[in-house]
């Protein structure tokens, strides 16, 4: 006999699940969904939670050198898929296969070595970023919405139109 899943309902309200297929392989070598963030730093999402305030992307730097300072509202993990990094506040390096874990509250500078050609990193992102000059001054700030902001206008630069970015939203 076949195995059988629950059978009941499921909660009222739940939103649908969300699968992407390729997310590890293929999705690192299609060039089009990078949302560029600066001539060297790209992100390609994965998820955008509204109702929880997180999102969960690839993030993509093609050239060394320092990527931003900045200081997180809530937690961070990120798993290192290609390349390394470090921060330049703390005496440890990350490289592919391994992860971090950031807590809410630290301000860091994160740093691609020189001899990096590319970087990725799955981040899943709770909160807010404030980002900050080296004397801590904010200069800028980003979050879910932000995020959806800039990949809405992406796509429809790129022809796909911007409710491309729903099939991310949950």
């Amino acid at each position: 006999s076949s195995p059988k899943g629950f059978l009941g309902d499921q909660p009222f309200g739940m939103v649908p699940e969300l699968v992407h297929a390729g997310v590890m392989t293929d999705w690192l070598n299609d060039d089009n969904l990078w949302v560029p963030q600066s001539d060297r730093v790209s992100f390609k999402p994965v998820l955008f939670n509204t109702g929880a305030g997180y999102f969960v992307n690839l993030l993509r730097v093609r050239q060394s050198g320092v990527v931003s300072v900045h200081q997180h509202s809530g937690p961070v993990h990120g798993f290192v898929l290609k390349g390394r990094w470090y921060y330049l506040e703390h005496d440890w390096e990350v490289q592919a296969g391994g992860y971090v874990f950031e807590a809410p509250g630290e301000i860091h500078t994160l740093y691609v070595p020189e001899d990096v050609p590319e970087m990725i990193t799955l981040f899943h992102a709770t909160g807010s970023y404030a980002y900050m000059d080296e004397k801590g001054n904010v200069v800028g700030s980003e979050d879910v919405f932000s995020k959806i902001e800039r990949a809405r206008q992406h796509y429809e630069k790129i022809g796909l139109g911007s409710d491309y970015v729903k099939r991310f939203i949950r």
